[in-house]
């Protein structure tokens, strides 16, 4: 196509900005005709809005889908996973089996989850099982470890609840909504350290799903050695991994930024651990990230004119079970050190490379499928119109063998079909 890809942005940021005019293109006002948005998320509510929203044209593409919150608001997230559920194991789905405590065999992959205030009652049920557990509060609608703190007694619920200036939990109006999960509280350690994994996740489409894993993610590494003292439940430097709480520690270190890349932590684990105790840890992670697009992709408006780079948070226990903890819509930016600014860098390159084909005004027809050569950093992650194609989701459900889940089921074993194999 003829003529230069005319870009917008709300979001100010030097890799963004680098990469939009590496490649020629002109930026022009959201008033003027563009044909490619890098939105925030308050800006996509407007574009689709009923009131103020506007009907995009062929050559107009934005990086994110209308209601990506379905995935990106922790609280529903975890309520489109536990209908997913609910939803497999009324089709007699082999994936949802439960064990003799009633505990999801293969789908147990996010940790226990209430709402609040809505679900006070379900949680106190549940906390008087264990007293002596730690629990994690995070509001729904916030990042960078905003808001955020641990309890490990009901009297401390009820003082937030005072704090925040509501004496019930009936009325949910008056009160900024929050999860509260079983904080995990025996996490695999570092050097003493905590940490979690920052990985990016490209979904071109959701129905068919086809979703690509950037290889380039990396570890956030806690400043204090960890500690499960309840002593130390308010020292955020020993619990969050967040950089936003993080770099405002003494021991931070402002040249690797508390960061090791995927790469190196796959190392480690396959010095630690072993080759193939390591492979079955990542390709669990893969199932995890897999399983929750699944989860979301019925209910996500699936407009031909999005794609959307998330930014998921994983988290490994002490037995190397992953843990998804939460999805970023907007995943920072901001580089903390020059390794990072080369890694985002490179990251919105690849990203615009699948995208925007060849650079050139986008058509929202296309197939969404690029030439593998094209994919720099990213793997094909899942597609499924391939999965389906090659009957692999048909053969799983009826083989006789091992049952499919993070601890049957290998991407390797499986065919591409399934979980690409990762190397």
């Amino acid at each position: 196509m003829a003529g230069k890809v005319k870009w917008v942005t709300d979001i100010e940021k030097s890799v963004l900005i680098n990469n939009f005019e590496k490649r020629g293109w002109v930026q022009v006002t959201e008033s003027e005709d563009w044909n490619f948005y890098w939105m925030s998320v308050q800006t996509i509510r407007n574009v689709f809005s009923v009131e103020t929203g506007y009907r995009l044209s062929d050559d107009q593409i934005v990086n994110h889908f209308p209601n990506h919150y379905e995935l990106t608001r922790k609280d529903l997230m975890v309520k489109n996973i536990k209908r997913y559920r609910k939803e497999l194991e009324k089709e007699g789905s082999p994936l949802a089996e439960k064990d003799e405590n009633g505990k999801y065999l293969y789908l147990d992959f996010v940790p226990v989850t209430f709402m609040l205030p809505a679900d006070y009652n379900l949680f106190v049920e549940e906390f008087r099982k264990s007293p002596s557990s730690t629990w994690i509060m995070k509001p729904c609608g916030k990042a960078q470890g905003k808001g955020i703190f641990l309890i490990n007694k009901l009297s401390q619920i009820k003082k937030w609840s005072r704090d925040s200036k509501t004496s019930s939990f009936v009325s949910q109006s008056t009160k900024e909504a929050y999860v509260i999960s079983l904080y995990i509280s025996n996490p695999l350690l570092i050097g003493g350290r905590k940490f979690d994994l920052r990985l990016y996740v490209l979904v071109s489409t959701y129905r068919p799903l086809r979703c690509y894993m950037y290889k380039l993610g990396f570890c956030r590494f806690c400043t204090v050695k960890y500690t499960p003292s309840t002593s130390e439940l308010d020292n955020m430097f020993v619990h969050l991994t967040n950089v936003a709480i993080q770099k405002h520690g003494e021991d931070y270190n402002h040249i690797h930024g508390g960061k090791w890349t995927v790469s190196n932590l796959r190392l480690y684990l396959e010095s630690t651990r072993g080759k193939e105790v390591t492979g079955k840890l990542f390709d669990e992670i893969h199932w995890v990230i897999v399983q929750s697009l699944k989860a979301v992709a019925p209910v996500m408006n699936n407009d031909k004119h999005c794609f959307e780079c998330y930014g998921y948070d994983i988290i490994i226990d002490g037995r190397l079970k992953p843990w998804l903890i939460e999805v970023n819509a907007s995943p920072s930016l901001t580089s903390s050190t020059a390794n990072d600014r080369i890694l985002k860098y490179n990251l919105i390159n690849d990203t615009l490379n699948i995208a925007v084909p060849n650079g050139e005004i986008p058509d929202c027809k296309w197939n969404k499928c690029p030439p593998k050569e094209v994919l720099g950093n990213y793997e094909v992650l899942y597609d499924e119109e391939l999965a389906q194609g090659d009957g692999a989701e048909r053969e799983l459900r009826s083989r006789s063998g091992p049952l499919p889940g993070p601890r049957g089921i290998r991407s390797r074993d499986s065919g591409r079909s399934v979980l690409t194999t990762w190397k």
